[in-house]
């Protein structure tokens, strides 16, 4: 057994599919497929179902993969316990933002990044939070920043803050421009009367929106469905369609001017940001220092150039 072909079959477990599995190792799919096979003969049993929507683990394969996990975590530590007794921080660092996030913390973070860790590599990625989550867990991320909260055990959080959420409408007064951001706070109950432009299934915001008013027998009017927030705000000022969005999403699109903020209340309407790492992996010293900088990043910058009057909490 090769240590490359553990690497594949783990990766194939995991991503449900040679396909996904091979668009993520850079590996021709065929080639997977033999160090898979080369494995099922060394142990003489069927380790994956192969069926048209991907990949299923047998029997077998669940016992193996656990063992395969092991393995591989096991030369991970001893790879990060060598890089710690050379008291080097090198190395590389992936840190994975949803959208909204990104748009305000990436330049920051690279930035220090840059100067607290000179010899080591950073990659941010873009992705939900859902997304996200699921490439701690294939350890395509090393980190990440999400607004979800998973249900495994495989992933550990750390609260950083706490946002309110606004409902956001073209500003129809263009005297008030520089002056107040809205008209007050607004009711589930009158959120839920107007058309809303929002990103689909699974992004956090639509699902916390859908979850809140169903408690409240209330459910949202989707007008449109749109993943990207400057997509969004643009719907919001041209078409008069509302959205729901943090304060710090408006004003990193530069166009703060434009649009009408009111908090969501009665309920109040909130979402926390979180630090995720891997439960199943080690944590090296060069993680172990780009966490807390990453956390102190998210608490200067997410609240600079956001108004008063409703401050976000750190969490």
């Amino acid at each position: 057994m090769e240590l490359r072909q553990l690497e594949s079959f783990v990766h194939v477990a995991e991503l449900g599919s040679f396909t996904r599995a091979s668009n993520f190792l850079s590996i021709a799919q065929p080639v997977l497929s033999r160090q898979v096979r080369a494995l099922e003969v060394e142990f003489r049993q069927v380790l994956l179902e192969r069926n048209g929507r991907g990949v299923t683990l047998t029997e077998a394969g669940r016992r193996f993969l656990e063992h395969g996990r092991s393995v591989l975590a096991q030369i991970e530590r001893a790879q990060l316990d060598m890089e710690q007794g050379r008291g080097a921080l090198t190395g590389r660092i992936v840190v994975a933002l949803p959208p909204s996030v990104s748009l305000t913390l990436t330049t920051p973070l690279v930035r220090a990044f840059r100067d607290r860790f000179p010899k080591a590599t950073l990659c941010v990625l873009e992705g939900l939070s859902s997304y996200v989550l699921e490439w701690l867990t294939i350890s395509r991320a090393d980190c990440a920043v999400v607004y979800t909260v998973p249900t495994s055990s495989a992933v550990e959080l750390a609260p950083v803050l706490t946002e309110q959420l606004y409902l956001v409408s073209r500003r129809t007064d263009p005297a008030a421009a520089n002056g107040d951001s809205g008209k007050g706070a607004i009711g589930l109950a009158e959120v839920a009367q107007r058309s809303l432009v929002m990103p689909s299934r699974p992004h956090s915001i639509r699902m916390l929106l859908e979850a809140t008013m169903a408690q409240a027998s209330l459910k949202p009017r989707i007008a449109v469905e749109v993943e990207s927030i400057q997509a969004i705000l643009a719907l919001v000022r041209d078409e008069g369609v509302h959205a729901v969005l943090s304060l710090n999403a408006v004003h990193s699109s530069g166009h703060a001017q434009e649009f009408e903020v009111r908090p969501i209340r009665q309920p109040s309407l909130e979402t926390t940001l979180w630090v995720a790492t891997s439960a199943q992996r080690p944590q090296g010293p060069l993680l172990s220092q780009t966490l807390p900088l990453l956390k102190d990043l998210l608490l200067e910058h997410w609240t600079r150039g956001v108004e008063d009057s409703y401050p976000m909490s750190p969490a």
